[in-house]
């Protein structure tokens, strides 16, 4: 094994940390190469590997009804360093997974740091990598460097897409006013460290909740650049003023949707709810869900003050704006990540066109695990598409492809960034009509049969695919 020339990893964020996690949990040696602290970028405020710049949640950790829970328990199963440290740092958040920023980041740098095939160099990679790197993983996230961005848009003779990603504000706790804003999870509802009780929860009327959407409508924005102008926001992390452009009760059927929350004062749902979630162990700093944000940082506090019991809110961190870059992946890769200009790079995390903390580092693993099986010279298939893994790795490879114009002039659709969810896993041979005791399965309750088993069918090809890796490295 001592042999074995070293697998370079760039970018130390969720993806590139995974992907160093898997190479050396195979065996083979890596350099994990950070820019930061020497260069920083627009988000990151630490030198911390796998840094949570945006939210500390992980979203949903239901693995029977929901996706990314689904992908969630399929990473814990594949050995993932970022689950690990999550669940060592997860916090009370309803049906969520959410954890203590820094402690995470802490967790994950530590046994980086400490693991013998693993060595960290602190210096930005300008430009394509050397020659003589015959094995490189590219995961250098949406804030990609502009050498290396311009670089790889000059190999791979494709305009770099973009969209606009937005952070939401951090605010102390001893500054929300807990007459007004109750502690409550929807319905009550307890996830991997909850109470039931989760969330700080802050109650509008409905004159209070439209003297709140003039204000976000009219409040001074970020100005974009000219060459910024054209560039789309992503549909799962819009700024709350871009929502509420799209109409006045859009806010009411997102982010500040009341259902399931009982005002104590009241005994009835208020007209709508500003959501707050823990975001540190000691339980002092708390993030505005769903709150992401363009405005100015003074027309942020102006306006967020307007929310009942954040009258005299404290604010740790504001909102902010950062330009995220992706590649045309299914243009430009081939399935197992490898750059088709250049095959001795692989690309990882949200520059291959997935979106969130867990999908970025999937695809880490996903990366880390076929680098490692061509260093060995060992086969590798790709996990099988009924898996969540192998639902996300189809989609940034190809299986989101869908043609339009007639058969001698085909146009693909443009390729978008995309969470996980059920719709990118293949359908049931089977939809369920009928509950375990003959029920006939109405609405609601037959969508969430379906569910069920499509995240049973993903466990069971998962452990038949993680059981055949373990039977051809037992081979050799």
């Amino acid at each position: 094994m001592t042999n074995i020339d070293p697998v370079h990893v760039i970018g130390g964020g969720l993806a590139g940390s995974e992907a160093a996690y898997q190479l050396a949990c195979a065996g083979v040696p890596v350099v994990l190469h950070e820019m930061r602290p020497g260069r920083m970028t627009e988000a990151h405020k630490t030198e911390a590997l796998a840094e949570l710049v945006c939210s500390n949640s992980f979203r949903s950790d239901d693995w029977e009804t929901n996706a990314v829970g689904l992908l969630h328990e399929e990473m814990r199963r594949a050995n993932s360093l970022i689950m690990s440290a999550g669940d060592k740092t997860k916090l009370p958040a309803g049906g969520a997974l959410a954890v203590d920023r820094d402690a995470f980041s802490a967790e994950v740098t530590r046994r980086l740091q400490s693991h013998p095939l693993i060595t960290i160099e602190r210096a930005e990679i300008a430009g394509l990598p050397p020659a003589a790197w015959d094995s490189v993983i590219v995961a250098t996230g949406p804030l990609t460097s502009p050498a290396l961005g311009t670089a790889i848009a000059g190999l791979t003779g494709e305009k770099e897409l973009a969209f606009f990603d937005a952070i939401a504000p951090v605010i102390h706790v001893d500054s929300i006013d807990t007459s007004v804003a109750w502690r409550a999870s929807r319905y009550g509802k307890a996830g991997p460290a909850g109470t039931g009780a989760d969330y700080l929860n802050c109650p509008m009327t409905k004159d209070e909740y439209e003297a709140f959407i003039d204000a976000l409508l009219s409040a001074e924005k970020t100005v974009f650049k000219e060459w910024e102008a054209s560039t789309p926001y992503f549909d799962g992390c819009l700024p709350v003023e871009v929502m509420a452009e799209r109409g006045r009760e859009t806010l009411r059927f997102g982010p500040m949707k009341p259902v399931g929350l009982d005002d104590p004062r009241t005994g009835r749902w208020p007209h709508a709810v500003v959501q707050l979630r823990q975001d540190n162990a000691l339980a002092t700093l708390w993030n505005m869900v769903g709150f992401q944000t363009k405005m100015k940082h003074a027309e942020q506090v102006r306006v967020f003050r307007m929310i009942p019991g954040l009258h005299n809110a404290e604010f740790a961190r504001l909102g902010g704006l950062h330009r995220n870059t992706y590649l045309n992946s299914p243009v430009v890769l081939d399935t197992s990540l490898r750059l088709k200009a250049m095959p001795r790079l692989r690309f990882a995390g949200q520059i291959t066109g997935v979106e969130g903390y867990v999908e970025s580092a999937a695809v880490g693993l996903l990366a880390g695990r076929f680098a490692a099986a061509e260093r060995l010279g060992r086969s590798m298939l790709p996990p099988p598409t009924e898996t969540a893994l192998g639902a996300l790795l189809n989609h940034i490879t190809g299986g989101h492809i869908v043609t339009e114009g007639d058969a001698n002039s085909p146009a693909p659709r443009s390729f978008q960034p995309m969470n996980i969810n059920y719709g990118l896993l293949p359908p049931l041979d089977e939809t369920p009509t009928t509950s375990a005791d003959g029920k006939r399965l109405k609405g609601p309750e037959r969508g969430m049969a379906k569910k069920k088993l499509q995240s049973r069918r993903a466990l069971d090809a998962l452990s038949r695919w993680l059981d055949q890796g373990a039977q051809i490295a037992a081979a050799e």
